[in-house]
């Protein structure tokens, strides 16, 4: 999955070398797939750890989507997905039996800088963490003295500057054509699609009340203010209702259904 940063003047070396470490401080504390990483101890041993100061807004955002999806939006899917296949040594094979999803208040409590876990648990933040690395890398720049620049996440983007860019939507039954077309100005757009991260009949969209793939929604397109929630709420669409969502936050955003029928309310285009 490339990631891509575009600027209106170049990145000077020092500020690449801050972006990068960046990133690898990111990884190291929320990977599931290195042995290293904080989330890999968390999977093994019970305990309290400490995270990045900046790590409250995720676990902030989690729990509002938790509560506002009943549960199907949670960083716990981790352990569902492991025994999907979607492992760290990317075997792709499902087991007979599909993993329980712990429920939140079972399984660890979160104070704002620490998570204490009950037991070992395998946490996941892919429903919103890349959409955060995005805003993250967008704020280092931003500090940096660029104001016009796009970090393209691959399928999460953030836009900031004069005017705005113009964004096709991919069908997901079709990667040659597109839906429609979002345009986005200093703000973020986040997507997520059952055909990406897909094997075996799987992907990696997963409803913690069955531990198997969701299968009514196959795309979302979500417009917000930050990446974070951007990439959070195009999670969320798969599991429940716009209206219910503008509880967490206010956006625009794009459902397509397995049946082909669109749902939108956005600034944009649609085709069909």
């Amino acid at each position: 999955m490339p990631w891509q940063i575009d600027t209106a003047t170049p990145i000077p070396h020092d500020l690449r070398a801050q972006l990068l470490a960046r990133v690898d401080i990111f990884d190291r504390t929320y990977s599931r797939f290195r042995n290293d990483s904080l989330v890999a101890s968390i999977a093994t041993t019970p305990g309290t750890y400490e995270f990045p100061a900046d790590a409250g807004a995720l676990f902030d955002l989690y729990e509002k989507l938790y509560q506002a999806t009943d549960a199907a939006v949670t960083p716990l899917i981790g352990g569902a997905l492991e025994s999907l296949g979607y492992d760290r040594a990317y075997t792709l094979q499902p087991s007979a039996t599909p993993a329980r999803v712990p429920a939140w208040d079972d399984a660890f409590a979160w104070d704002g800088h620490a998570l204490t876990t009950l037991r070992p648990v395998t946490v996941d933040v892919g429903a919103a963490g890349k959409g955060y690395l995005v805003d993250i890398l967008g704020a280092l720049l931003r500090d940096a003295g660029h104001d016009d620049f796009v970090v393209d996440g691959s399928g999460d983007l953030l836009h900031a500057g004069g005017g705005g860019i113009r964004i096709g939507l991919e069908n997901p039954l079709d990667t040659t054509k597109a839906i429609g077309i979002a345009t986005v100005a200093n703000r973020a757009l986040c997507a997520s699609a059952s055909n990406r991260r897909a094997w075996a009949g799987m992907h990696h969209i997963i409803d913690p009340a069955t531990g198997l793939p969701t299968r009514n929604v196959i795309a979302t397109w979500a417009i917000a203010d930050t990446a974070l929630v951007a990439d959070g709420l195009a999670t969320a669409l798969f599991f429940t209702g716009a209206d219910r969502l503008r509880e967490v936050a206010d956006f625009q955003y794009v459902r397509m259904f397995s049946n082909g029928r669109i749902e939108h309310d956005f600034e944009g285009e649609i085709f069909a």
